[in-house]
């Protein structure tokens, strides 16, 4: 699950804070920071929004700190007040895990955006 601060959308690029934390089905929680940006249709203003993502990995037996790295992906959102979006993204350790939305974002504003989104994520 992530949390975004506010954003506001400059047309062909966007960039916003991001702060997670992961469950792993046997294991302690772990918190990782990051940007996520965004490139091509971004138009608009949004308030903080929450993300959930279901983790795929290619290997079994998770070791910690493996959601760190750069992943790379599909996003698109449309908000008119209350508004959805969602975020397919591929990459992390080894470039083999899978970022697939458990649920749809949600989030306040005015805003349209499709294109491509890259998330950093780094252990804290």
């Amino acid at each position: 699950t992530c949390a975004t601060g506010p954003s506001i959308g400059l047309l062909i690029t966007s960039s916003e804070r991001i702060s997670c934390a992961f469950v792993p089905d046997a294991g302690e929680p772990e918190h990782y920071g990051g940007h996520i940006r965004k490139f091509g249709l971004d138009i608009g203003v949004t308030a903080a929004s929450v993300i959930v993502w279901a983790v795929f990995a290619a290997q079994s037996g998770y070791v910690p700190g493996s959601l760190a790295g750069t992943y790379v992906g599909v996003s698109a959102e449309s908000t008119v007040v209350v508004g959805l979006g969602a975020n397919a993204l591929l990459g992390g350790s080894g470039k083999s895990i899978a970022l697939q939305p458990l649920s749809l974002q949600a989030q306040a504003g005015l805003n349209l955006a499709i294109g491509i989104a890259q998330l950093d994520l780094v252990k804290r």
